[in-house]
């Protein structure tokens, strides 16, 4: 790996975006949801930053394209199990998150790198890339953490069963759509190798 693709503008902001999680994770525990919610509404901001920069810099680099989804992941997981945790959140109707909301999420993700490592072993593909689905999930998962943090602090959480029932829903479809994602893009590279060795 060459330090100058470490040094682009939207791979800084995805390492900044890693730095926030401890420092949302310190909120929740300590009781100060207001700053837990502004660092990670900063630290999602950041995600859309990056990737704009690395489009409008023309700074799209094999780092950034294994940093990026990293990140995502990292500060996803952390919030869901943190929120999950009893007396993280002041009591409040609907809180904490329910577990199968975060056992979705993240057996989700489990599935995804394990069927991605068998398939790399067996057939050493190695061409994975994210699904529509996938990156809609990420999204609503995204916003779902803002709203969960946004409830103690206005003192309304009528809307969080909804919004665990979405994260939920997305996590297991875009699972299994996944793997048949992953399926038609073996596909395409195989009628590509025999386009190009008939």
């Amino acid at each position: 790996m060459k330090l100058s693709q470490l040094l682009t503008a939207p791979n800084q902001l995805t390492l900044l975006r890693m730095m926030f999680v401890p420092f949302i994770v310190i909120n929740l525990v300590a009781g100060h949801p207001r700053w837990a919610l502004v660092l990670f509404v900063l630290a999602g901001f950041s995600d859309g930053l990056d990737g704009l920069l690395a489009r409008t810099l023309k700074q799209q680099t094999v780092l950034g394209q294994y940093l990026d989804p990293i990140a995502d992941k990292l500060l996803m997981t952390t919030a869901f199990i943190i929120l999950t945790m009893p007396n993280v959140m002041q009591p409040a109707r609907h809180l904490p998150v329910p577990f199968w909301v975060t056992a979705a999420v993240i057996g989700r993700d489990v599935l995804i790198i394990t069927v991605a490592g068998a398939i790399n072993i067996i057939t050493g593909f190695r061409g994975f890339k994210p699904s529509w689905w996938g990156k809609a999930s990420t999204f609503v998962q995204v916003v779902a953490v803002g709203l969960i943090l946004l409830s103690p602090v206005v003192g309304y959480s009528f809307y969080l069963p909804t919004v665990y029932t979405l994260v939920a829903l997305f996590a297991v479809v875009s699972g299994i759509h996944y793997i048949f994602h992953v399926a038609r893009l073996m596909r395409d590279e195989e009628a590509q190798r025999e386009e190009a060795n008939p």
